[in-house]
């Protein structure tokens, strides 16, 4: 039976988050099978948080080398991939984006036949990268409704979206063309879920069947668990059953946690059925907004603790942290310090930093 001080632990250790590691910023993309990127730059902070000596570069470079994409992938939200697991995991996702176009806008294609859609759609975008309004509208010369026509094409296919949309410090509108334009190379089989859930595991185990599914958005994921074999088998405090790779960690639920920044979106808060290793159900409320916004956050002896937001104006960056409940000195120190750190990384041009708790 694992507490659950237990899990939280296990799971900062593989995401990273016991100590900074001396990771290519690639490598660590891949280890934690992509990272949420619903807005373009909270994966330059959630990398910050995790590894030493991380700079903006080390992901720019990425994004324009076309070593690493920005595509919808995992719940069908944008992720940032490497190109080898763009290439692998866009095929196993597939039907997370039919099942929500089913659900939501097939029935306002109004007599628009879906492959016609789709294919128009890739030759417009494969002439050169397009805006959703600009390919909608495009659609929209031949069948009705540009803004359902547009979403079709991105379900189904594959889009990335291109720099500089993802580079820090660029202003840019989200623009899309094909994986296969892009990458130069052809999608895989669909055959990666198997890889997919245990490379899950390796970076949010010990997990449940729910978990799994709550993080990738598929479903039926049990008899991809049933099949797998030589995995571990744990239970929480509750009596779910919890599954893992043989080689998981599992530090002792007394290591000591660094105070830590955790930014917007991060699959850190969004990858679980059940959040208590990380969050409690009260915090949840506040940090997950109405509007689809998963706030940035700060962690204190490993759970979510508070708030936190850089509001700049008249050349003068200020890291505000609003903690859930009165710090003691100690994390209250501890958040400063590191605080000053995270302000030097995401407000360098910044000419005067400065603290405050809220």
């Amino acid at each position: 039976m694992l507490t659950r001080r237990a899990l939280n632990r296990a799971f900062l250790e593989r995401q990273l988050l016991l100590r900074r590691h001396p990771l290519r910023a690639l490598d660590a993309i891949e280890h934690l099978v992509g990272m949420q990127s619903q807005a373009p730059l909270p994966p330059y902070v959630g990398l910050w948080t995790r590894l030493l000596g991380f700079g903006h570069g080390d992901l720019a470079r990425l994004l324009l080398d076309r070593t690493a994409v920005r595509i919808a992938l995992m719940r069908g939200t944008i992720h940032l991939v490497s190109a080898r697991d763009c290439l692998a995991l866009r095929p196993a996702v597939q039907p997370v984006l039919d099942r929500w176009f089913r659900t939501s806008y097939a029935k306002r294609l109004d007599g628009a036949d879906m492959e016609e859609v789709v294919a128009a759609g890739r030759r417009l975008v494969e002439e050169r990268p397009l805006t959703f309004n600009e390919l909608g509208m495009m659609l929209a010369e031949k069948w009705p409704n540009p803004d359902v026509l547009s979403r079709a094409v991105r379900v189904g296919v594959p889009l990335v979206q291109v720099p500089p949309r993802g580079i820090w410090g660029a202003v840019s509108q989200a623009r899309h063309t094909s994986v296969e334009s892009w990458l130069g190379e052809p999608l895989g089989d669909g055959s990666a879920i198997d890889a997919m859930v245990l490379r899950y595991l390796a970076a949010f185990g010990p997990a449940s069947v729910k978990d799994m599914q709550a993080w990738s958005g598929l479903t039926g994921l049990r008899s991809v668990v049933k099949r797998l074999p030589d995995l571990v088998v744990h239970r929480d405090e509750h009596g779910v059953e919890l599954f893992d790779v043989p080689d998981g960690p599992l530090p002792d639920p007394d290591t000591d946690v660094p105070v830590r920044f955790i930014p917007e979106f991060d699959n850190l808060l969004l990858s679980h059925a059940d959040r208590a290793r990380i969050m409690s159900e009260e915090h949840r409320k506040i940090v997950f907004t109405v509007n689809g916004i998963i706030k940035a956050t700060i962690l204190v002896d490993g759970f979510v603790a508070g708030l936190w937001r850089i509001v700049q104006g008249g050349g003068t960056a200020v890291l505000e942290i609003e903690p859930f409940q009165p710090l003691f000195s100690g994390p209250r120190d501890a958040l400063a310090a590191e605080g000053a750190d995270l302000l030097r990384f995401a407000a360098a041009e910044a000419t005067a930093h400065d603290i405050r708790f809220v």
